[in-house]
């Protein structure tokens, strides 16, 4: 049997302010062919399928047409839930799909399989939706934690695989030991602080699929993130999108290979002053990526992102990232008022605080010595 595992689609995120459904359709259409391509059997989709628990009308026909396409190509879907998923609206949902489609988003039914048979007999799939311990506490007495209900929903697809026999394949939403999440992007699933899921937790099956984090990572041979399908950071920009093609075998696990998707376009980030960003030659072979450009100058400069776009049409970030501050004593800022002479040391002394060492340039000194005998000649005269 072969199983494409991937997960947090994350229909209807925008990226710097740009709609993404258009880039994620094309990728998703990827993935349909390459289940027709592999003759794939069995599509997980381990959570997070929607960003939001409120999606717009575009999130759900798109939704709706990728797993159709997935299911016209010869495949049983399985969805679960995530943490940015309202489980109630993508529950509803599963109402009104076509056979061969099941979104498991009730925690009642963990121990109730999607059964799929091959040539070596059944291969049950259990969905695990994501819990939030809190509102778990009134069934299942004792967890406090996401590692508890994971413990206590995993016992629950041992126990009923343990009478049915065959293989399993389990799918949960969650942050495991061991993992790297891309910083300030995945959502921390935590309760009292970051919750992490022991990696034996998810022993006992032939293959665990989970959603969360959005890069591919490999916890052990049979449990593995397969990541997001497209780049929703400039900090995950180097990490591939994809899934997994997992085969199994009459035995369990036989073999896992990635699946590259297509990247839509490129995420660049691109380091210089902001005059060798607007002119330097080897960056325009970056015209046509998403862009966060970072000028090193010594101070801000003027309207950095029209500028910027004028090269860069897809220049969607732009931070000011000086060189290490060039103050050489450890003056507080209380110490350098206290020393300033006059009121044009004052305003260089400001400057030099909040400009991390770079005073009033030249120009800017003169500017201020002709405000302030203005305000003489002012005071004089009233």
């Amino acid at each position: 049997m072969r199983i494409l595992h991937t997960s947090d689609w994350h229909i209807g995120r925008s990226f710097h302010g740009h709609a993404t459904l258009d880039a994620l359709r094309g990728v998703l259409e990827s993935l349909v062919a390459q289940v027709r391509e592999h003759d794939v059997d069995v599509v997980i989709v381990a959570g997070d399928v929607f960003d939001s628990a409120t999606p717009a009308a575009g999130a759900y026909t798109l939704l709706s047409d990728a797993l159709r396409g997935i299911a016209d190509a010869g495949a049983t879907v399985v969805v679960t839930s995530g943490n940015h998923d309202s489980a109630a609206r993508l529950g509803f949902q599963s109402g009104l799909l076509r056979d061969g489609v099941h979104v498991l988003t009730d925690p009642a039914a963990i121990g109730t399989p999607v059964t799929v048979p091959d040539a070596h007999g059944p291969v049950h799939v259990y969905g695990i939706p994501f819990l939030e311990p809190v509102l778990m506490r009134g069934e299942w007495p004792g967890v406090r934690s996401q590692a508890d209900v994971l413990e206590h929903a995993m016992r629950l697809v041992r126990d009923d695989a343990a009478t049915r026999g065959g293989r399993t394949v389990a799918i949960a939403h969650c942050f495991a030991a061991g993992v790297e999440p891309t910083p300030h992007l995945e959502r921390d699933i935590q309760q009292g602080g970051l919750d992490i899921v022991p990696l034996s937790t998810f022993d006992g099956v032939d293959y665990m699929a989970l959603g969360h984090i959005h890069g591919r990572q490999q916890l052990a041979p049979h449990v593995r993130y397969a990541g997001a399908p497209l780049h929703y950071s400039f900090d995950e920009g180097h990490k591939p999108r994809g899934s997994w093609l997992v085969e199994l075998g009459a035995d369990g696990l036989v073999d896992v290979v990635w699946m590259p998707l297509p990247v839509p376009r490129a995420l660049t980030t691109l380091i210089a002053t902001l005059d060798e960003l607007l002119t330097d030659e080897r960056f325009a072979a970056h015209t046509g990526d998403w862009v966060r450009a970072e000028y090193t100058d010594a101070l801000p400069q003027r309207d950095p992102m029209r500028r910027l776009l004028a090269r860069f049409p897809f220049c969607a970030e732009v931070r000011h990232t000086p060189p290490a501050g060039r103050i050489d004593t450890p003056r507080t800022y209380a110490e350098r008022v206290r020393s300033a002479g006059n009121d044009a040391e004052l305003v260089d002394a400001f400057l030099s605080h909040v400009r991390e060492g770079e005073g009033a340039t030249g120009r800017e000194t003169e500017l201020v010595r002709e405000l302030l005998d203005e305000r003489v000649r002012a005071e004089a005269t009233a």
